[in-house]
């Protein structure tokens, strides 16, 4: 039983962290709320940070996830600004960078993760970045808001959504971009072989250079600042700044450190939990990016980055602490805006996982749905510039039926005649 003399400790206090509080609260828990976060921001929204905020097409402010007050209103003890550098799980404590130890009933790691870094020569100079946090977006908006003043030199490494995504925020104030990736095409971890060629050709017609079959080698650079960057077929490309997209990182220290069961490499890391987000120890969950959690849908465990997980797993977390029966199988979901091209994608189809994409609609006009089906089932779709089908899409993931995939490619057929 949940009463008014427990104390809820939640560790983290990103969309994921603030959306566990907030659910607590509305599912009436009584008891103590502390929701703790290393940033000296208020609790906000990574998304807008390499999208709207980046680009100068939203304020600042509306990336926080609650107004400042609402914290103090639901009597939800906020720190801010405060490392949790222990977790004791036999004296049920954590303690603070300042020395203060809290004691928890319940607690739910919502730790995120952190940018993978660059092992190569120059990342100490002053013009290389990462983007993670509120603070480095603040950073690299006035970077970039320079660069196209001054027609200055942006090297991206990593053609994930993030060096995409800031790609077309760097053209968009007129800098020159160059993005170096070590695959064939940008995501072909996500998209495979046959659909990243749409994201070459997008940001090519939009000025971006594209350095594929490469990695960079060393930053060059005079009194701090860069000059260039290498690459590991000999090619010099100049650079005012660099941005390293090169993925993330769980982060497990708190984890490791409470000897709580984690997921292989091979699993995608993270603190590893069962299906209601409890980790091994069972007063402990966790939520979001550092979660790899069982999948009761797809039967795997799985570790989501994106926003929806965040957004939907820190109030499934808040439901399981409070002892109510949870079984989180969201379908994978995330979103892009680059120029005039937005996505949704739904489902889980990494490289190898299928045997057949189909498309509807016009790829070369870039408004089309993308199906990756195993066996004529979908394991995922992908609608770029169509709307309002992502409800069928997921259906059609959850059904687990065979499609006639002639039928499936045809946009005269409704996709809810699939689901009949």
């Amino acid at each position: 039983m949940v009463d008014a003399h427990q104390t809820f400790v939640i560790v983290g206090a990103g969309l994921a962290g603030a959306k566990a509080a907030e659910t607590l609260r509305s599912e009436g828990f009584t008891g103590r709320v502390i929701l703790i976060g290393d940033e000296r921001d208020h609790p906000y929204e990574r998304p807008p940070l390499s999208k709207g905020y980046l680009t100068g097409g939203a304020e600042r402010d509306s990336v926080f996830v609650q107004q400042p007050g609402w914290y103090a209103e639901h009597d939800v003890e906020l720190h801010l600004g405060q490392p949790v550098v222990h977790l004791d799980k036999k004296a049920r404590t954590i303690t603070l960078g300042d020395g203060t130890a809290l004691i928890y009933d319940k607690l739910l790691l919502a730790t995120g993760s952190e940018p993978r870094r660059l092992d190569i020569p120059g990342t100490d100079l002053a013009g290389v970045h990462h983007l993670r946090r509120l603070a480095h977006s603040d950073r690299l908006k006035q970077v970039l808001t320079s660069l196209g003043r001054e027609n200055g030199h942006l090297v991206i490494a990593g053609a994930g959504w993030i060096g995409l995504e800031v790609a077309a925020a760097a053209r968009g104030y007129g800098a020159e971009v160059t993005v170096v990736h070590p695959d064939p095409t940008p995501l072909y971890g996500v998209l495979g072989p046959e659909l990243g060629a749409v994201f070459t050709d997008l940001h090519a017609e939009h000025g971006v250079r594209f350095h594929f079959g490469a990695r960079l080698t060393e930053i060059v650079g005079q009194d701090g600042m860069v000059l260039a960057a290498l690459t590991d077929d000999g090619q010099e490309h100049p650079a005012h700044d660099v941005l390293a997209a090169i993925g993330a990182a769980p982060r497990t220290a708190l984890a490791e450190v409470a000897d709580l069961d984690l997921a292989g490499r091979e699993e995608g890391g993270g603190v590893a939990v069962d299906a209601s987000l409890r980790t091994s120890d069972p007063d402990i969950f966790a939520a979001g990016d550092v979660a790899n959690a069982e999948h009761p849908l797809l039967g795997r465990r799985l570790r989501v980055e994106h926003w929806a997980n965040a957004l939907n797993g820190g109030p499934a977390a808040a439901r399981a602490m409070l002892g109510r029966p949870v079984s989180y199988d969201r379908i994978p979901y995330f979103f892009s805006d680059q120029y005039d091209l937005g996505m949704e994608y739904s489902g889980y189809a990494p490289p190898g996982s299928y045997d057949q994409v189909v498309c509807r609609g016009d790829v070369g006009k870039r408004e089309f749905v993308a199906f990756w089906l195993r066996e004529g089932r979908v394991l995922a779709g992908m609608n770029v510039n169509v709307w309002d089908v992502t409800d069928q899409i997921q259906q059609l993931i959850r059904s687990g039926r065979r499609v006639d995939p002639d039928a499936l490619s045809d946009p005269a057929v409704p996709l809810t005649s699939f689901l009949d």
